[in-house]
């Protein structure tokens, strides 16, 4: 398979020239734009976002759709060589087969094909080849040539719909069709389509885990996207297609894929007239004779509540067909959202990674009700917010270590509203506990851990506190009883190691939310509990090792810790044994000390490859270890924290395709970037301490929210900051001598200055107070 960097000089085009100066001037789209399992060495592929329009935080994302089967979470891939369709709404990052992909709209011309068709065969389906060199993406906007028919695509967003202006060559027979039934990962299972007038349709899909999606059905999706779509062009000549798909088919991602569920939809029956069509797999289309170069615009606006929440979403955000103004209104709420860090120095390169991580931190959680307010609940009802935006797509063992702390300075209101969101979700479903992968109201049990406990107790720790704690307190508790450790104090099986150590982090994060709630009684039961990640380090080995339920060691493998899967997930012992971050002395203790340990970290940073990619160390391509490089300041030689996330973001973040070395995990890759350049990073969320780090800009001033924080700003500037001038030498807060490599999150929202002197050789007498 080709990788995305033969096609790296189209990100030439990647910035739209003549627009707009401000910091959304430097997103590039494209950054993390692959799945690519060739380039990144490993299944889990690369970086998976997507390059098309969006807002900040928004519900609607126009992007094209290269894939719909596979591993491929965002719905596109840059090195695939044809289109399948622009969707309304799409996945940042993810795996597990993905989901959402839905209202999939394709300009044609010529006979109607109702079948996509195959990467391979493009010609079989209303696939299209496409021009890389015309492709461009900026903040809020998409635009590409299908060259199959010769027609310009063009996209860009609002934040609940979207509006797309195709530009045709002559022809009798023009056309923009909408795959009702598409979906990643899978297909939505039931759909309805209605013709309200001479250029309005209305209807609605719904995505059921009969139709594979999250996790393949396993993520437990179920949910209904609905739409109130409109043309320029009058509805004169338009129809549906239904292909009749057995009530026994299997309809899960491979039976999608299959050759005879293919000839199903490629042989699906053709209504021309059709007002309304409601079936299994359906299709909608309206034809129109076009001019060469005339323009037909689509604009759509998406709900997951109702038709009437669609349409007054698209009525209040696109009144009228004026593409360029939506354009401008979506680049304009980018440089607001984005302007919220400021950034001096650096190369070019430097700033379009950085303002691109900071964009993909702000692309979820999503706002998930409508503009009057409105979402659906857990339990399947329509209900109101009444002073929070109803949040989804909470990542939660990705997110709970960056991208969540990153939120808690930046938006802090972000995180309030993804917290309301979890409580009130848990209390709506009957559940009673946090989840720790939520998705459209999915209890998908994703990954491992009590993720929103450590949200909470960090959130908390900060002053973000306007949510129902007393529910809140009791569903984390009802999580980490219902998920841990139990009564043994650790966990067995093939994830033993994993397992405990994260669970102890997560009764630590209990443990301090109880103690700053004057639960006295529980702050010692889960700080206590807290300690368990001794349970499974086998002495005589040295290191954590996964138990059997009689409390025997399973067999040590001959490589030992280094043995991936070894009672971890997505890592080795060696690479999840680090995860203590509540009690790094302890842990340093059960592990021989200080200069033992030392030696050891050293090791696992100078064994990683020059390009960061996947692998047996510091494996930075996925979550476990991103909190690693920052124990060095806990182990008193601060100098080798700012070493390594010196060298973390030279070399694993570039303004390219294969920009990320693995998945973006919504938000989290992105997330990690942004706070260590700037000179910031907690080691243990659910502590309000950040650890200081070497930054890569010369400043970073960042815009505090009034309603969370005293002070207007807090900046962080240096003094002969370079490439090579990266470790600090002296600081000051405030204009007072400063001489700790910590900061608390309450010195950051007062408001103020740090200044940092750096230098090209470690101060060794600097930061270890």
């Amino acid at each position: 398979m080709k990788t995305a960097s033969i096609f790296f000089s189209a990100l030439l085009f990647a910035t739209v020239s003549g627009q707009a100066q401000g910091p959304a001037a430097y997103v590039n789209p494209f950054i993390g734009a692959s799945t690519s399992e060739g380039a990144a060495g490993i299944y889990h592929g690369l970086g998976k976002t997507f390059p098309g329009a969006a807002t900040p935080f928004g519900m609607v994302q126009l992007s094209p759709n290269t894939i719909t089967g596979g591993d491929n979470g965002s719905g596109y891939s840059y090195e695939h060589t044809t289109i399948e369709g622009f969707a309304f709404t799409q996945m940042s990052g993810i795996g597990w087969f993905g989901d959402l992909g839905n209202f999939l709209v394709m300009p044609a011309t010529g006979p109607l094909q109702t079948a996509a068709g195959s990467r391979q065969h493009p010609e079989e389906g209303y696939r299209s080849p496409y021009s890389k060199q015309t492709e461009k993406a900026s903040a809020g906007y998409y635009s590409v040539k299908l060259t199959e028919h010769n027609i310009a695509a063009e996209m860009t967003a609002a934040p609940h719909s979207g509006i797309m202006r195709f530009t045709f060559p002559a022809n009798g027979q023009s056309r923009i069709q909408i795959d009702l039934a598409r979906r990643v990962g899978g297909t939505s299972t039931w759909q309805e389509v209605k013709v309200i007038n001479d250029s309005t349709i209305a209807g609605y899909m719904q995505c059921t885990p009969e139709g594979g999606g999250w996790g393949n059905g396993d993520g437990k999706a179920n949910y209904t996207v609905y739409f109130y779509a409109q043309f320029s062009k009058p509805l004169s000549k338009y129809g549906t297609w239904s292909a009749d798909i057995p009530d026994g088919w299997s309809r899960k991602r491979e039976d999608v894929e299959s050759a005879r569920y293919q000839q199903q939809i490629a042989k699906a029956a053709v209504t021309p007239g059709t007002k309304e069509k409601a079936g299994k797999h359906l299709g909608f289309y309206t034809e129109f004779s076009t001019t060469e170069q005339e323009a037909v615009l689509m604009k759509a606006g998406i709900s997951f509540v109702s038709i009437e929440g669609a349409k007054n979403n698209l009525e209040t955000e696109i009144k009228d067909w004026n593409f360029d103004r939506v354009k401008q209104q979506a680049f304009d709420s980018w440089n607001k959202a984005l302007g919220k860090m400021t950034i001096t120095g650096g190369t070019e390169e430097e700033k379009k990674v950085f303002y691109t991580a900071l964009y993909h931190t702000m692309i979820d959680p999503r706002n998930f009700s409508d503009v009057d307010g409105k979402y659906i609940g857990g339990d399947g009802k329509a209900h109101a917010v009444k002073n929070f935006s109803k949040r989804t797509i909470f990542s939660g063992w990705d997110v709970f270590r960056s991208q969540m702390p990153l939120q808690t300075i930046i938006n802090p209101h972000v995180v309030n509203d993804m917290l309301n969101s979890l409580v009130t979700l848990a209390d709506e479903t009957g559940n009673h506990y946090l989840e720790r992968w939520e998705f459209l109201n999915a209890y998908s049990g994703c990954m491992i851990g009590n993720p929103a406990v450590s949200v909470m107790a960090d959130a908390w720790a900060k002053g973000i506190r306007g949510f129902d704690i007393n529910k809140g307190y009791a569903f984390a508790k009802n999580s980490v009883e219902k998920f841990g450790n139990g009564s043994k104090g650790y966990s067995t099986g093939g994830l033993s190691v994993s397992l405990t150590l994260e669970y102890a982090y997560f009764d630590w994060c209990l443990g301090k939310l109880a103690g700053s709630l004057g639960k006295k009684d529980d702050e010692k039961i889960y700080l206590a509990r807290g300690a368990n990640y001794r349970n499974v380090f086998d002495t005589a080995k040295g290191w954590f090792r996964p138990r059997n339920d009689d409390g025997s060691w399973q067999p040590w493998p001959e490589d030992g810790r280094m043995r991936q899967g070894y009672g971890t997930i997505e890592s080795s012992p060696y690479q999840q044994g680090w995860f203590v971050p509540q009690d790094v002395p302890g842990m340093v203790a059960l592990m021989g000390g200080k200069k033992k340990v030392l030696s050891d970290l050293e090791l696992f940073f100078e064994k990683v490859p020059e390009n960061m990619m996947w692998n047996d160390y510091y494996n930075h391509a996925n979550e476990p270890v991103h909190h690693v490089p920052f124990l060095f300041n806990r182990l008193g030689v601060p100098w080798l924290t700012q070493r390594w996330t010196r060298e973390i973001c030279a070399r694993a973040y570039h303004n390219s395709v294969e920009g990320l070395v693995g998945n973006e995990d919504v938000g989290q890759m992105s997330a990690w970037y942004v706070l260590a350049a700037s000179g910031l990073h907690p080691l243990c969320p659910g502590s309000p301490r950040y650890e200081i780090t070497s930054p890569v800009f010369n400043s970073i001033a960042i815009s505090l929210d009034p309603a969370y924080a005293k002070g207007k700003q807090f900046v962080i500037t240096t003094r002969n900051n370079s490439p090579v001038n990266r470790y600090i030498q002296r600081a000051w807060l405030n204009g007072k001598p400063y001489p700790h490599c910590y900061i608390d999150h309450a010195d950051i929202t007062a408001g103020g200055t740090l200044v940092l002197e750096m230098g090209s050789q470690p101060a060794k007498n600097w930061g270890i107070k």
